[in-house]
Formats: C-alpha cells, sequence, structure tokens
C-alpha cells in the first residue's frame, strides 16, 4: 500500500469505546473499519433477536463515541471511494457479510446502560443512503424486509407530514368560515341591536298572539314556551303555582239607595236594566280579596282618605259601620284602607275623580277592578276559604265616576281647567245604602315563563325582564318581549357574547297582586339577594299615548335619562321631544318585589294618558278593561319607542364591565328629600353631606378607571360592581305602613321630595290624635306612642345613611392598593 494512502488512512480514525476496551490497531484501515463494524453488528444482533430484526433498535445496550471529522470524512480519496464502493456492491449483491468477524472471544461483555451518540452524529449517520445499517446474520431475504421496513417508515412519516400540512391548512383557514368578530366599539352593536326592531316585526308578533283560539293563562303560557325556544333561548322553564284567587260572584256586586230602593250596578247602570254584555263587565267591577257580605250605613264623603279628612268626618258623626266614599290618588290604597279600618269604617266606595281622569277616558260610566293583596298568594296569608275570611275587614267596591256623582248628589261637572271636583254639597242629606259584596275564593294554578341567555364573563350576575301574560290585560307587552328576544339572540349568532346573564319573565296572576312575580321571586330569593343585577320592568308600557313616564330608583336615574335623552320621540310627536322626566316613584306591577323585597335597581319605560302628579300617581291602580293594542296604537310606533328604550337598557346592563350604578345619584337624592329642617337632625344632615363627598369620589376617581380592562382586573371590577348593586340594599326598612314601600329610595308623590316614611310618620300623629280623642283615658300614652314613631323612623333613616356609606367607603378601598400601572 502506498505511503499516499497509509496517510490518507490515518487521518480517518475511527474510535469505537466498548466500556474500558480500546480500539483494535492495524495497519490496515479498511480492516479496522470492518472488524469494529462487525463489532457493533453483533451487539446488535444479541440485543434485539430475530423478532426485532425489521430494523434498527440499538438504543439501550452500547456506549458509542463517535470521534468522527466530518470534514475529513468528506475528504476525497481512494480509499474513500474504495469504502463506497464496497458498501454499494454489498447492498447490490444483497449479502449481509462484508468481511470475517471479530473473534467474539476478544469482547468484553456489553452492559445495558449507555446511550446513544451526545450531538445527533448518529442519526446523521443513518440518513446517508450509503449507510447500511441492517446488516444481520439472517439469510438475504430478511434483509430485503428490513429495506422495506426503512422505506415504510420514511414513507410513513411522509404521511404523517402531509396530514399534519392539511390540518394546518384547515385551521389556518377556519377562521373565514367562522362568525364574523363581532366589533370592537360597544356602539356599533347597540345600532345593530335597535335596527333591528320595527313597529311592523312588534305588530306580526301580537298578531301571532292574539290569534290564540284558547285564551286561558295555561295556553298562552304554554305558547310563549315555545315563541321563546323559536326564537333563539335555549333554557326555557314553565312552572306552575296552585294559588288563592278573588273572583267575581255569580251575581254581580250591587249598590242599593234605600230611600229610593233603587238598586244599580257599579257601572252606575239599574240592575233591572242589565243586559247579556254586563255580564263581562263584573270581571273589572269588584276588589279582588275584599271581605263578603251585606252592609247598610250612610254614604261619608272622605274625598282622598286624608288626614285632615279624616278629621273632619271623625268630628261630624260616628264612623262606626259606615261606607266611606273614596277617590283613588294622592296615596297607596292599601294605605287608605287601614286608616279607614281603624276609624270604624264598615264598607268603603272607590271612584276616580273626572278632574283627576285623562281626557276621553272611560271612567265616567265605566267601573273597574282593585287588588287589595300586597303580593304574593294570599292563601299563606291565612285567607281561608272556608272560613270566609278576607285580606281586610272592610267591604270594598270600585264604582263608576257617574254613580259616585249621584250618591253625593253633586251638581254636574266637566273635564279640563273649569273642571270642578265631585263632592257633597253642604247641608245635603247623606244617602244611605246598601252595599253587596259576593266574590269567591277559589284555587287555581298560574304559569310563569322563564328563559335564559347566559351571560360568558359573568354568567352569575343577573339582568331580569318582566313582563305579564295576563289574558285580560292585551298582548302589547308580550308583543315587545318576544321582540327584544329576537333582537338581542340575532347579535348572538353574529357573534356577540354578553357579559351578564340576561333573564325573562312572564308573569302570571299578576293583575290579583303580582303572585307569579312573588312566588318565583321566593322561591329564588337567596340567589336572587346576591346576584340580582337590575329588574327591567315592561308591566304596561303602552296605556295611553299622551306621555312618556320613565321610572327608575336612583341608581339607574342617569341611565334611564341618558336613554330618553337619545331617543327619537320626534318621529311620534312631529314635534320637540320633550325633556327627561324620569322619577323615583313608586309604582303598581310586578317590579314591587323586586324593588321593594329584594331592593333591585329597577326600570320602566311607559306611556300613559295623564302627567305624573301628586293625585293622578296612583290611578293606575284601577284596572280597566283593556284597549287592545291595535286601537292605542295602530302604527305600533309608541310600543316600537318603548322596546327600543328597554333593549338599550337591557343592553347597557348586560353589556358594561362597569354597571351604569350612579352611586352620587343616590347621595342626592338623600340630600334632597332631607330638606325639611324642621324634621331632621343636624347628625343626618352631616352624614348625609359625608355620604354625598365619598359618593362623588367613588363614582370620579374609581368607576371611570375601572372600565378600562388595562388598569382594573376583572376581579377587582366584579367586588365594584357587587358594591354598586348593594347600595339600594342599604335602604331597606324592617317595616312600612300598608302599600308603602319598604325600599326607602322610592318616594311618593308630592310637592316637595320626602321619605315616605317620614311623610307616613307625620300623618300618624296627626292620626293618633284624632282617634285618641274617643280614647280619654288613654290619649296621654297614646300621643307619646305616635310620636316615638317619628324617631323611630328618623333613627331607621340615619341608620341606612351610615350603612349605605361604609358600603361606599368599602368600594374606595378595593382599588387603593392595586398598582394603577399595571398593564
Amino acid at each position: 500500500m502506498s505511503t499516499a494512502l497509509m496517510t490518507a488512512a490515518k487521518k480517518q480514525t475511527y474510535t469505537l469505546h466498548i466500556k474500558e476496551s480500546r480500539p483494535f490497531e492495524t495497519s490496515d484501515p479498511f480492516q479496522h473499519i470492518s472488524r469494529h463494524y462487525m463489532a457493533y453488528r453483533k451487539v446488535c444482533d444479541a440485543q434485539s433477536g430475530p423478532m426485532v430484526g425489521e430494523g434498527l433498535h440499538c438504543s439501550g445496550g452500547l456506549d458509542l463515541d463517535w470521534d468522527l471529522d466530518k470534514e475529513e470524512l468528506q475528504e476525497p480519496g481512494p480509499s474513500m471511494d474504495r469504502m463506497q464502493m464496497q458498501h454499494v456492491d454489498c447492498q447490490r449483491s444483497g449479502c449481509s457479510d462484508p468481511g470475517p468477524d471479530p473473534d467474539p472471544e476478544l469482547m468484553e461483555p456489553i452492559q445495558p446502560s449507555v446511550s446513544v451518540s451526545p450531538h445527533g452524529r448518529f442519526e446523521r449517520l443513518q440518513e446517508d443512503p450509503n449507510y447500511i445499517s441492517h446488516f444481520t446474520r439472517a439469510p438475504g431475504h430478511k434483509g430485503q424486509r428490513r429495506i422495506h421496513c426503512f422505506l415504510l417508515r420514511y414513507f410513513l412519516a411522509g404521511v404523517g407530514l402531509f396530514v399534519l400540512g392539511l390540518l394546518i391548512g384547515w385551521f389556518t383557514c377556519t377562521p373565514a368560515v367562522k362568525p364574523p368578530a363581532p366589533p370592537a366599539d360597544s356602539s356599533d352593536l347597540l345600532e345593530d341591536l335597535l335596527k333591528g326592531i320595527t313597529a311592523d316585526k312588534i305588530s306580526a308578533l301580537h298578531r301571532s298572539f292574539s290569534s290564540l283560539s284558547d285564551d286561558s293563562e295555561e295556553a298562552v303560557a304554554r305558547y310563549l314556551s315555545r315563541q321563546w325556544v323559536g326564537l333563539g333561548l335555549t333554557d326555557v322553564h314553565l312552572s306552575n303555582h296552585t294559588v288563592l284567587l278573588s273572583l267575581p260572584g255569580s251575581t254581580p256586586n250591587t249598590i242599593t239607595d234605600r230611600s229610593s230602593h233603587q238598586c244599580f250596578l257599579p257601572n252606575g247602570i239599574p240592575c233591572d236594566q242589565r243586559g247579556p254584555n254586563d255580564l263581562p263587565k263584573q270581571q273589572f267591577s269588584y276588589a279582588a280579596y275584599s271581605a263578603v257580605g251585606s252592609l247598610q250605613g250612610e254614604v261619608v264623603d272622605v274625598q282622598y282618605a286624608g288626614v285632615d279628612d279624616l278629621r273632619r268626618a271623625k268630628d261630624s258623626l260616628n264612623l262606626t259601620n259606615q261606607i266611606a266614599l273614596v277617590k283613588l290618588g294622592r296615596a297607596p290604597l292599601l294605605y287608605k284602607l287601614s286608616l279607614l279600618s281603624e276609624l270604624g269604617f264598615g264598607g268603603v266606595l272607590l271612584y276616580i275623580d273626572p278632574c283627576d281622569a285623562p281626557p276621553g277616558s272611560h271612567t265616567w260610566h265605566q267601573a273597574f277592578r282593585v287588588t287589595l293583596n300586597p303580593g304574593g298568594n294570599p292563601a299563606i296569608s291565612e285567607v281561608s276559604r272556608e272560613a270566609g275570611r278576607s285580606l281586610t275587614s272592610l267591604l270594598v267596591q270600585p264604582i263608576s265616576t257617574f254613580l259616585a256623582k249621584k250618591l253625593l248628589s253633586s251638581p254636574s261637572t266637566g273635564q279640563g281647567d273649569s273642571c270642578v271636583p265631585l263632592a257633597r254639597p253642604p247641608n245635603t242629606e247623606r244617602k244611605k245604602i246598601t252595599l253587596t259584596v259576593g266574590n269567591q275564593l277559589s284555587s287555581k294554578k298560574i304559569y310563569n315563563v322563564v328563559g335564559y341567555l347566559k351571560g360568558k364573563r359573568n354568567p352569575d350576575r343577573y339582568v331580569l325582564v318582566g313582563s305579564r301574560h295576563d289574558s285580560d290585560q292585551g298582548g302589547g307587552a308580550s308583543a315587545i318581549m318576544n321582540q327584544l328576544i329576537a333582537a338581542l339572540t340575532e347579535q348572538t349568532k353574529q357573534a356577540w357574547v354578553p357579559d351578564r346573564t340576561t333573564v325573562f319573565c312572564s308573569w302570571g296572576g299578576s293583575a290579583l297582586g303580582n303572585i307569579g312575580s312573588y312566588e318565583w321571586g321566593k322561591d329564588n330569593s337567596v340567589v336572587l339577594q346576591s346576584s340580582a343585577v337590575a329588574y327591567v320592568s315592561l308591566n304596561s308600557p303602552v296605556r295611553g299615548t299622551e306621555t312618556l313616564r320613565p321610572t327608575a330608583s336612583p341608581t339607574l336615574l342617569q341611565l334611564t335619562s341618558d336613554i330618553q335623552r337619545r331617543q327619537l320621540l320626534s318621529c311620534i310627536r312631529g314635534g320637540n321631544c320633550p325633556g327627561p322626566n324620569v322619577s323615583s316613584l313608586q309604582v303598581p306591577g310586578d317590579v314591587n318585589f323586586f324593588a321593594n323585597q329584594l331592593a333591585v335597581p329597577t326600570v320602566e319605560f311607559a306611556f300613559q294618558q295623564t302627567k305624573a302628579e301628586e293625585t293622578t300617581s296612583f290611578l293606575s291602580e284601577a284596572q280597566f278593561s283593556a284597549e287592545s293594542p291595535e286601537t292605542l296604537d295602530p302604527l305600533f310606533k309608541f310600543h316600537e319607542t318603548i322596546a327600543k328604550m328597554t333593549a338599550e337598557a337591557i343592553f347597557r346592563l348586560v353589556n358594561d364591565p362597569v354597571l351604569p350604578f350612579y352611586p352620587l345619584d343616590i347621595a342626592l337624592d338623600v340630600q334632597n328629600k332631607l330638606k325639611d329642617k324642621s324634621v331632621v337632625t343636624q347628625s343626618m344632615l352631616s352624614t348625609a353631606s359625608s355620604l354625598r363627598d365619598h359618593a362623588a369620589f367613588l363614582q370620579s376617581e374609581t368607576m371611570r378607571p375601572a372600565n378600562d380592562p388595562k388598569e382594573r382586573d376583572p376581579s377587582h371590577v366584579r367586588m365594584l360592581n357587587d358594591v354598586l348593586r348593594d347600595l339600594e340594599k342599604s335602604f331597606i326598612l324592617p317595616q312600612t305602613p300598608p302599600g308603602v314601600y319598604r325600599n326607602l329610595l322610592y318616594s311618593l308623590p308630592g310637592r316637595t321630595p320626602q321619605f315616605s316614611v317620614l311623610r307616613f310618620s307625620q300623618e300618624a300623629v296627626l292620626h293618633c290624635n284624632v282617634t285618641s280623642r274617643a280614647l280619654k283615658h288613654n290619649s296621654a300614652a297614646k300621643e307619646v306612642l305616635c310620636h316615638s314613631t317619628m324617631n323611630q323612623s328618623l333613627s331607621l333613616i340615619l341608620r341606612a345613611i351610615r350603612s349605605a356609606e361604609r358600603l361606599v367607603c368599602f368600594g374606595m378601598g378595593l382599588f387603593e392598593n392595586y398598582p394603577n400601572d399595571k398593564k
């Protein structure tokens, strides 16, 4: 062998370490390579055995140190050419033994605790097409199988890469077929939502609702349940409650003039002139849960049953078992009845003064219905059908204005500015009548329909939206509710996901005391106390077309004013829109339970015929036979306006990161109701001023930056929202006069704003003076008791203000130590 060849061979030195053994030394480099390679082959064959001969699996028994100089291996030369030729020839001939095997006796035992090459060089050698890694002692056909297996592995790897490429391509192209991403600006979402609400759609929904052949409450509730599922709600529940209802008797209630022996129906028509069309009117000519029986007595004109009116009546005659003639308005009906019962009256006739009635109304010759049920199932209040007991000891009957005028012997009156209120003329003999009330108690089922539109970030925070489906109240509210569900679910199909959960509720038994909402609310009171965010009411959205009267708790006054200001009422009026006239007056309806019992912030938009004045604010307690929505609003434009306002309120309540509640409005409302310096104390005024200062700081320094997700994390914002939601709970009183909200933030109408509990405490002092005259021996003790009522009311108000201030301070402390520069 030439010197050049020997030199090249020396440069290409291979070293194989097997434990402590040194490599074989030889003058022939090719023999050196062959021996050591065959040693490696024998070890592999010994470890793998014949069952694993399909491929090379020598991962656990060798410690190989490949000290190969890559550049030297690639250096051309005859020795390398010769080696490559031997490998190629061997591969072509299918041989499995390129040279003599080294002596096995010279090999040391192989220990099974080694690893592969540290830098992956062994793997790279396997990829060399000229490197034969499947030598074996088996016959030649087994070598062919190993070659095929080796190629199969490459083929499977290629298929895997191809499938992986398909998957990558699929997921890369998936966004093209997914729903479009929601717009970044929530105002765009709101505009799209409002565009989907139209008068034509509401009209079509109402026609579908009113075309039902069966108008029973169960049929209506089941229809609504199916409708809501079809409109896109995936979680809809239909529940029922067996409750005690007060219904008209088989014979109508009557009022008989004892002097003329003439009998009248409640609407003023003589009993002997009753026609077949008067029977349905009986459904709206009674007081639900009134006492039943007959009573003879004089008719006593007490006007609105105020304290001054009662004092005059008490001074003039004995009121025991007499029949009071009372106007609706100025105060809750249940409060008036409680005063009349204390004075000894046995019966009450209710009517609406023509000067209070809206222009063009039908109150002159039409009686109405009222309910004496403060809320819920009266059976729970121990009303027994067998014993014939009721919610009051009074016989109560609503009558028409025409019949009231006849009983008072009042001169004729008109309407408008020249209207003269009804009153008994001086020196006129009082009428003596017989009042007969024959109501019946009956156990029946009422139905509630409740559906959920789930939120994503805060699914356990609920915005309640409530309407009624009483068959005698028309379908306008249900049509608006269905339109809201359709519009909101349509937005979810366009990839909008609300933050909070919307709970849609259609109540049964509303007309007889908000029975459905009370029963559902009590069953879920534990959850609602901690999870209900707000209640949006659709109790009676369009009961006239003269005045838009939004009502809201002080927490939502600002939001309600903003919504009213943005809506285009000029399209209805054809002129300038009225300014915001939002009030926090307590109103009847299913909102009662949530505002009064749970102190949940509430909002309601409604059109009515009259202005929200002191004398007319409680006229809505009278329930007349409902006019159809087509009659009130033929084009459904007023329904559309209410639907859009309500939709915007819902959208803001379920979508805003920080709830659109304004604690400063609560503080200002409290201060505004404490203007009467003769009643309140200096400590109460200073506490109210402190509440205002802290609320202003919370609203300006905490709530605004909390809307930026870069500055406030979701957990802190959630706690802040809970503080804002719970502010109204600080103003719940343990007990109030009948018919008066326990929530102090709701007021009664009057010339000056005042806490309702203070107003009735003042009236209680005067009322005590009236009733104590009959009890001379106990007058001093009763006067002390009456004045203590005022002091107790002041103490409760002060405690509520301090509780609210502590909660506001807690809200400010949430972000006190939180890093403002957190990104």
